[in-house]
């Protein structure tokens, strides 16, 4: 008889440091293991994806047109067209995508996407005259990209050197030119350039900030644009991979010259040289996550910005009006939900998104609201991606077998979720697929 053979006893692995005691002690070891803020199921990846391409096809509109408004329509005191891009910009090449380009990462053509052409031309109306197709306000709401420039240029102070150097005497001495050289031949203007230089320095200083937007902008639209097609393909296994292609597409294009370039009467004014060395991931991602995802401002009548009504927080750090803190169902309250871009992806949405809207709540009388609270979870997990590629770049690998290198990531997770702590921050709703 054969004697019974000895089970060798079943090894436990320790964690090499205990689990966290934060608020949100779940979302950090899911950020640890290699996960996102957002729950991995098939259904968070549908809808994140979905809106990515539902929110491409305008941001394919909005890089082209803020580049138009910060190369060509510059000072122009009465920029009634700046939403009229002319065909030159429409055709511009991407970049990234296209099969010029110097690094093409992405697939894609390099001009301006099929379905946005077919909207500008038809809209929701029908074929009219460019006019009358802005005048009924039906077209890309171009005010949306405007309002997240001029959140860019009121929050400073959050790394890169780009605000700094709109203050440096090269800067405004290249101002100078550009401004002398646009207003040549009008002695009205230029008189008044001498009478109120700063004014028109602060001008230049914003149509920088529409260069800034609209190169970091041209990277992120072929980024969506990808991501849609490797959905449809199959190519996406759950959030996680998601996040990680941000993640990887972030550090592809990290270094992307950011720069403001003039042309006037066929001259090129190089306000901000690409010799500058300004990067996009320091100058323009980090600030415009920054600016767009956690602060912006609330809208003007939701709150009063009289210092002694204590409204709005004294402290300009403390601003809590992004998608990551927007309410969504009152839609124009604070935290306030984008509701002009909400408007312009409802036009794009892809087939599977529109059945789940149906599914759910009021089916189509309900999709705005629907579709605000796929975006705001879509940006939670492009909030995931900054943070582990912040991680990434300043701590250690999530594999690291040291403790104390292990802590550091913790602690630094940990202070990122600190961020989470307000009563208005959506973090808690977007865990549970019943938020809609």
């Amino acid at each position: 008889m054969t004697p019974p053979t000895a089970t060798a006893p079943e090894t436990v692995t320790q964690p090499l440091i205990p689990p966290s005691t934060h608020r949100y002690a779940d979302v950090i070891h899911r950020l640890e293991a290699g996960g996102s803020m957002l729950p991995d199921t098939p259904e968070n990846l549908m809808q994140i994806i979905g809106i990515y391409k539902a929110y491409a096809v305008p941001m394919d509109f909005y890089w082209r047109d803020l580049l138009y408004i910060a190369e060509q329509v510059f000072l122009d005191p009465l920029p009634a067209f700046k939403y009229f891009i002319s065909q030159e910009y429409l055709d511009r090449p991407n970049s990234y995508q296209g099969d010029q380009s110097k690094l093409r990462i992405w697939r894609g053509g390099e001009k301006a996407h099929p379905e946005l052409l077919e909207f500008m031309a038809k809209g929701e109306t029908g074929k009219m005259p460019k006019l009358l197709h802005h005048l009924w306000h039906d077209r890309i709401n171009m005010e949306f990209a405007e309002a997240c420039m001029e959140a860019m240029l009121w929050h400073q102070g959050m790394g890169g050197r780009f605000y700094d150097y709109l203050d440096s005497d090269t800067y405004r001495a290249n101002a100078d030119r550009a401004i002398k050289a646009y207003f040549r031949g009008n002695p009205l203007m230029l008189g008044l350039y001498r009478l109120f230089p700063e004014m028109f320095m602060e001008q230049v200083k914003k149509m920088s900030y529409y260069a800034n937007l609209g190169l970091f902008w041209e990277v992120m639209a072929p980024v969506f644009f990808e991501m849609s097609d490797i959905y449809d393909e199959g190519g996406f296994k759950g959030v996680p991979d998601a996040m990680n292609f941000l993640v990887n597409g972030i550090f592809a294009v990290a270094g992307r010259p950011i720069y403001h370039h003039v042309y006037i009467r066929g001259e090129c004014f190089e306000i901000i040289p690409k010799s500058e060395g300004f990067t996009w991931l320091y100058e323009a991602a980090l600030p415009y996550v920054e600016a767009v995802f956690y602060r912006t401002a609330p809208f003007r009548g939701t709150k009063s910005y009289n210092a002694q009504a204590y409204q709005v927080p004294g402290d300009q750090a403390d601003f809590h009006y992004g998608i990551l803190y927007a309410d969504v169902f009152p839609v124009g309250s604070a935290g306030i939900p984008p509701t002009l871009l909400m408007q312009d992806m409802l036009h794009f949405l892809p087939p599977y998104l529109q059945d789940m809207y149906r599914q759910h709540r009021r089916g189509e009388a309900d999709q705005l609201i629907q579709l605000g609270i796929t975006f705001q979870r879509s940006m939670y997990n492009v909030t995931s991606a900054v943070i582990q590629a912040l991680r990434c770049a300043l701590l250690y690998p999530l594999d690291d077998t040291d403790p104390e290198h292990l802590m550091a990531n913790r602690r630094f997770f940990e202070a990122q979720m600190d961020r989470f702590l307000r009563p208005e921050a959506r973090l808690p709703q977007i865990q549970t697929q019943d938020y809609r």
